[in-house]
């Protein structure tokens, strides 16, 4: 058998590899806009069916979003803004203030 290595040191690794970093941040992307969409749909009262039918999406597709699963687009986050009852707002930060 390996040798066991720390969660650290097996991280450092996988984040040098060429790529890794923008991979990183897009999934990081993914996953804080679907768990924006999810909180706000449980706000509201909605299953992932009603979100998709006021979408027009399957609701399969609703629950890849909210996973994580799909980068989504301009037009397709402003469908769910409105279908949320919210407006889009997209911008850019300085690195040094993003999160």
């Amino acid at each position: 058998m390996g040798e066991r290595r720390a969660w650290a040191d097996k991280k450092a690794e996988i984040m040098s590899r060429p790529g890794a970093g923008a991979a990183y941040e897009a999934a990081r992307i993914r996953f804080e806009l679907g768990e924006a969409v999810r909180l706000r749909r449980e706000q509201l009262g909605l299953t992932q069916a009603e979100l998709a039918e006021r979408t027009g999406l399957k609701q399969p597709a609703v629950a890849r979003f909210e996973a994580g699963g799909t980068m989504p687009t301009i037009p397709m986050l402003e469908r769910l803004a409105e279908a949320l009852e919210m407006r889009l707002s997209v911008q850019f930060q300085p690195l040094q203030e993003a999160s």
